[in-house]
C-alpha cells in the first residue's frame, strides 16, 4: 500500500514518521515470516487408563492420531486419539494390537494377535468393529497403510510351512493381493489415493530395495550409493520418502524420492537419518542423529532439515525423538520423553506465523488514521 494512500485515508494527513514505521513494521514481519523456521505447539497426547508409555504413528487430516500404548495389564494396544481422549482399540481376540495407519474417514489399520497368541493378522478398525484381513496362506500380517478409499497395505506370509515367506499386499474390495517381489521378500508401508504403494523389497543378491508399486507393476528405486533403502511414506503425487545407504561405510540418511530421483535430505549432525512421513506439498518427517548420537525428530522442508526440538517451547520438558507422520495442515505425530522421563505419543501443531503480526500492524495503523469526532476522547 502506498504511502500517498496512507496519507489521504479518511481526509486526514497522517506525519511520514508514522508511515516509515508503520510500513518499515509491515515489511520486517512479511520478511522474517519468508526466513524464519516454523515454530510449533506441543500436545502431549498422554496414556490408556493407568498404563505408561505411547507411541503415535498416524494422523488424519481431522488431526485424529493413531497409535499404540501400554494398557494396565501391561500389553501394548492400539489406540484412536480424538478429541482430546486416547481410545483402546482392542484385539482381535489376543492380547496386544498395534495401530499404524488411519484415514481421512477415521479407519484404523494395524495388526492384532489372535486367540492364543500363535498368530497374528493385520485389521481394518472400521465403525467400532476391529475386522480380520487374513492371510495369504500363512500364519501372519501386518497392515501399515490406508488410503482415503480404504485400501489397505501391508505385508503377509503367503507360505503355512515352517519357513516364513512374506509379500507385500493390497487389500481391496475385500480381498488381498499379492503385490510380488523384486527377487525374494517384501513389505509394503505405504500407499496413497491413487492406490499406489511404496515399501522394500529383498533382492536375489541378499540386499534390500525401496520400491514403488503402481500400474500392476514393482518399481525399483535404487539407493543413494549404498547397498539397501527402503520406503516408508509416499503422497498423492507419487513423492516417495525413506531411507538408503550411502556409497562408503554403514550410514543411512533420509531420502526423497521424486521426478525419477533419489535426494539424500541429509542429518542433524550425525550418521543416519530416517524419513517416516510426508505430506502433499513434499515436506518429511522422521528421525534422524545429532553429533552427539542424540536422536531428535525431524521436519524436512524447502532444502533445511530441522531439528523439531528447536521449534518447540524451550520450556517444555520434552525431548522429541521421533516423527511420524505429517498431515495437510503441517499437523506432526510422533513420541519422545516426556517432562516425567516417560516415553509420550505427541502432537505438533503449527504456531501463528509472524505475518499475522502484520495483519495487527495494519490494525494499528487503520487506528492511528481513524477520524474522531469533535470532542472525542
Amino acid at each position: 500500500m502506498s504511502q500517498s494512500i496512507f496519507r489521504t485515508l479518511g481526509r486526514k494527513m497522517v506525519a511520514p514518521a508514522v508511515i516509515a514505521t508503520a510500513t518499515g513494521l509491515i515489511a520486517a514481519t512479511n520478511a522474517a515470516s519468508a526466513n524464519a523456521a516454523p515454530q510449533y505447539n506441543l500436545t502431549g497426547l498422554g496414556f490408556l487408563p493407568n498404563g505408561s508409555g505411547s507411541y503415535a504413528t498416524a494422523l488424519n487430516n481431522s488431526g485424529q492420531v493413531a497409535g499404540y500404548a501400554y494398557n494396565s495389564a501391561g500389553y501394548y494396544r492400539a489406540f484412536l486419539y480424538s478429541n482430546g481422549a486416547m481410545q483402546d482399540l482392542g484385539t482381535l481376540g489376543g492380547k496386544y494390537s498395534v495401530a499404524y495407519a488411519i484415514n481421512s474417514s477415521g479407519q484404523v489399520a494395524g495388526y492384532s494377535d489372535l486367540t492364543g497368541d500363535a498368530q497374528y493378522h493385520a485389521f481394518l478398525y472400521s465403525n467400532g468393529a476391529m475386522q480380520d484381513l487374513g492371510t495369504l496362506g500363512g500364519n501372519y500380517s501386518e497392515a501399515y497403510a490406508i488410503n482415503k478409499l480404504g485400501q489397505v497395505a501391508g505385508y503377509t506370509d503367503i507360505s503355512a510351512s515352517s519357513t516364513f515367506v512374506y509379500h507385500a499386499f493390497l487389500y481391496s474390495n475385500g480381498k488381498m493381493q499379492d503385490l510380488g517381489t523384486l527377487g525374494t521378500d517384501s513389505v509394503a508401508y505405504a500407499i496413497n489415493s491413487s492406490g499406489q504403494v511404496a515399501g522394500y523389497s529383498n533382492l536375489t543378491s541378499g540386499s534390500y530395495h525401496a520400491f514403488l508399486y503402481s500400474n500392476g507393476a514393482m518399481q525399483d528405486l535404487g539407493t543413494l550409493g549404498g547397498q539397501s533403502s527402503s520406503a516408508y511414506a509416499i503422497n498423492s503425487s507419487g513423492q516417495v520418502a525413506g531411507y538408503s545407504a550411502l556409497t562408503s561405510g554403514d550410514n543411512y540418511h533420509a531420502f526423497l524420492y521424486s521426478n525419477g530421483k533419489m535426494q539424500d535430505l541429509g542429518t542433524l549432525g550425525g550418521s543416519f537419518s530416517y524419513a517416516y512421513g510426508i505430506d502433499n506439498t513434499g515436506q518429511v518427517v522422521g528421525e534422524a542423529y545429532t553429533a552427539g548420537r542424540d536422536h531428535h525428530a525431524f521436519l524436512y522442508e524447502n532444502g533445511t532439515m530441522y531439528d523439531l526440538n528447536n521449534l518447540i517451547s524451550p520450556n517444555s520438558g520434552w525431548t522429541l525423538t521421533k516423527a511420524t507422520a505429517i498431515n495437510a495442515s503441517g499437523d506432526i505425530v510422533g513420541y519422545g520423553v516426556d517432562p516425567n522421563g516417560g516415553t509420550e505419543a505427541f502432537l505438533l501443531t503449527p504456531a501463528p506465523e509472524p505475518a499475522a503480526l502484520g495483519l495487527f500492524a495494519l490494525g494499528a495503523v487503520g487506528l492511528l488514521l481513524k477520524p474522531r469526532r469533535a470532542g472525542g476522547h
